[in-house]
């Protein structure tokens, strides 16, 4: 895909997050990787819904900036995802209502933030991790990430919000507006003893579809 499309999309994608209030004001950014290792990202202080294709920024190999506006601050972020996970072509990270909220829930697992559901949980971004509070643009968020050896490709900042990755940004977009259901799901059910999958209707998921899930068992 051309960088001129990526670009166009990135700005697509972002109207509709934002029109549809899954981030507001000028929170959130999404990051591209390109094809010669550099990657296409949103700009610093820029709503989502107003992005501008030629003003967004883009960063060679080593994070420089090459042209465009300066770039978020939260490129230690999706720095970390992309160098620990070899598949992530896109990174969002929103700050969306129900996800920020269950990120400061105290029984959340910080191995796996939500219980499977739905089907369509497990099948796009379980499990999730929690990490710790960081400010925002703290490069200690990277640490964090790279701590989780790239075996998430969802990852709930407490107190802050979702960041998702995916082999596509479509896939990313879609990985993130599901998470957001999914929490969503679980503040409605919280105290009310829903019906989970269960193990063998998680597995059975992981087998048709070819999931590969991090190991809890120990």
């Amino acid at each position: 895909m051309s960088e001129t499309k990526l670009r166009e999309d990135i700005c697509r994608f972002g109207r509709s997050l934002f029109e549809r209030g899954l981030t507001p004001g000028s929170s959130g950014n999404i990051s591209v990787r390109l094809d010669d290792g550099g990657w296409l990202v949103t700009p610093t202080n820029a709503s989502l819904g107003f992005l501008d294709p030629a003003r967004m920024s883009r960063l060679d190999a080593t994070g420089r900036l090459v042209s465009g506006d300066a770039p978020t601050k939260e490129v230690p972020l999706h720095t970390a995802l992309y160098q620990t996970r070899s598949a992530a072509r896109a990174v969002v990270h929103l700050h969306s209502t129900h996800s920020v909220a269950l990120s400061m829930l105290p029984e959340i697992d910080p191995r796996a933030a939500l219980p499977p559901l739905t089907a369509y949980y497990v099948m796009k971004c379980a499990p999730t991790a929690l990490v710790p509070y960081y400010r925002p643009g703290d490069p200690a968020v990277a640490d964090a990430i790279k701590g989780l050896a790239g075996k998430y490709s969802s990852v709930l900042l407490a107190n802050h919000g979702p960041v998702v990755c995916g082999d596509t940004l479509e896939a990313a977009v879609f990985a993130t507006e599901e998470l957001e259901e999914t929490a969503r799901l679980y503040l409605l059910l919280r105290g009310l003893n829903p019906r989970h999958l269960s193990p063998e209707q998680v597995k059975d998921l992981t087998r048709t579809f070819g999931l590969v899930l991090p190991d809890h068992s120990h």
